[in-house]
């Protein structure tokens, strides 16, 4: 029954997780402690995420030509919304770091051993589906503005935009398209791949768990996401250089803020 496995975990039985309510400074503490899973060895977490601020230049040289330029935004925005699968390996090393376990870089992929990795697997199909209905999407919403033709430099694209009234249109109502799409993945995913790490309960109940986590804390969920969005945005001025350091943190704080909403106890059975 391995499809099963993938939506229900090992046991082969929906289970429902206890979570707790956190406050805002819970938050703030769990930034703390990725910050210091971060200093406590960075070298290997640069090793990892280095290929991230790699990528947002290369998209950014890729777009520079005017057939692509509109598209510039919306991949280095969407982007984000692959981050929590991108950072699992992450999630590992301050697993392990908890566990008093050895934390070098090469046991962040050791992920593919994971008992939970069709889940895994799963919920990041999602997630990647996601960044391409965001694309499309965006795509579509720049086309019905300003028609099929491309820009015809990259001086005139950024007239558009910015000097006339489809232009803020396209800049509102696209942030306002690009937030619902980042609402949906924090609320699916927020505590997803770290449950699936620490326990192989499958892919329905991660995105589940990760559900309820907001409904029961919607607020401080909601800061936990403006604080990731910020800190992606100054992490990405500097030529997204500065995302080899962002990244990992949240990453890291990621793992922490999971360990504080999710009750460590085994999960509950559903009555039949």
């Amino acid at each position: 029954m391995t499809s099963f496995h993938v939506i229900a975990g090992a046991s082969e039985t929906l289970e429902h997780t206890k979570i707790r309510k956190i406050g805002v400074s819970d938050l703030f503490d769990a930034l703390r402690r990725g910050v210091d899973d971060f200093m406590i060895k960075p070298s290997h977490i640069v090793f990892l995420c280095l290929i991230y601020p790699l990528v947002g230049v290369v998209l950014a040289a890729w777009t520079s030509g005017a057939n692509a330029l509109p598209l510039l935004f919306p991949l280095v925005s969407g982007f984000a919304l692959i981050g929590p699968f991108a950072a699992i390996g992450l999630y590992e090393i301050s697993r392990r770091r908890e566990a008093g376990l050895d934390t070098s870089w090469r046991h962040a992929f050791e992920v593919r051993n994971s008992p939970a990795l069709p889940a895994i697997a799963a919920v990041g199909i999602m997630l990647f589906s996601i960044f391409i209905a965001w694309l499309l999407t965006a795509q579509l919403f720049y086309q019905q503005l300003f028609g099929p033709a491309p820009p015809e430099s990259i001086s005139s694209f950024i007239n558009e935009v910015f000097a006339t009234g489809r232009g803020w249109t396209l800049i509102i109502l696209g942030h306002a398209i690009g937030f619902a799409f980042a609402v949906v993945v924090l609320c699916t995913t927020v505590v997803a791949f770290p449950l699936l790490l620490d326990r192989d309960v499958g892919a329905y109940e991660a995105i589940h768990t990760s559900v309820r986590v907001v409904l029961a804390n919607p607020i401080v969920m909601a800061v936990w996401g403006l604080i990731v969005a910020v800190a992606l945005i100054i992490g990405s001025l500097p030529v997204f250089a500065g995302l080899a350091v962002v990244l990992p943190v949240l990453g890291h704080a990621t793992w922490h803020v999971y360990r504080k909403v999710v009750d460590s106890s085994p999960p509950a059975r559903p009555a039949d």
